[in-house]
């Protein structure tokens, strides 16, 4: 062989294996970025599943707090007016005793206020209550100042006068009843 034929021959063989280098450089290069882009396109699914997992998170949380604050809202109308309601007590109980002791009517004056006073607050939520005479003592409504000796034995146990007039606030007990309780033997 000639040398221009070697030479020929050297570079053909030469241009086939980098065409051959080229070939094999571009498939693992398609592969690479296949591999590439689906590890690309799984972070991507990982992390809109983290993104969506976040509002979800983050909607519950906001959802919690609407409820809470509005329920606080609530409890806060319902007992709004506790501390003046409390200052009031006294003022309704002087007012009872009043009208007891000069035996007023219905149609005087103090009688008339009275109720007055006492229907404007029962419109804000203010309730007495229920008289306890003869009822089995409930700590959640009463309070025993004392105990004294049964009349009756069907008397045991149970209420038998009433010192002060207990108040509820909405379903809270504004002052708990004060009363007497009949000692069991």
């Amino acid at each position: 062989m000639t040398k221009k034929k070697k030479e020929k021959q050297n570079t053909t063989t030469k241009n086939s294996k980098s065409k051959k280098k080229k070939n094999d450089i571009s498939i693992k290069s398609d592969k690479e970025i296949k591999l590439k882009d689906e590890e690309i396109s799984k972070t991507n699914e990982e992390l809109l599943a983290i993104e969506k997992d976040k509002n979800l998170r983050l909607f519950a949380e906001f959802e919690n707090y609407r409820k809470r604050t509005s329920k606080e809202r609530i409890e806060l109308f319902s007992t709004a007016n506790k501390d003046i309601m409390t200052v009031l007590l006294p003022i309704l109980d002087n007012f009872e005793r009043s009208i007891k002791a000069n035996n007023y009517k219905d149609s005087d004056g103090p009688v008339l206020i009275y109720k007055q006073l006492q229907s404007e607050l029962e419109k804000k939520g203010l309730t007495s209550i229920e008289d306890p005479i003869g009822k089995i003592l409930d700590t959640d409504f009463h309070e025993a100042i004392t105990n004294i000796p049964a009349p009756k034995k069907s008397d045991q146990g149970k209420i038998i006068d009433v010192i002060e007039k207990g108040y509820l606030l909405g379903d809270k007990v504004l002052r708990y009843a004060k009363v007497v309780v009949a000692n069991k033997e």
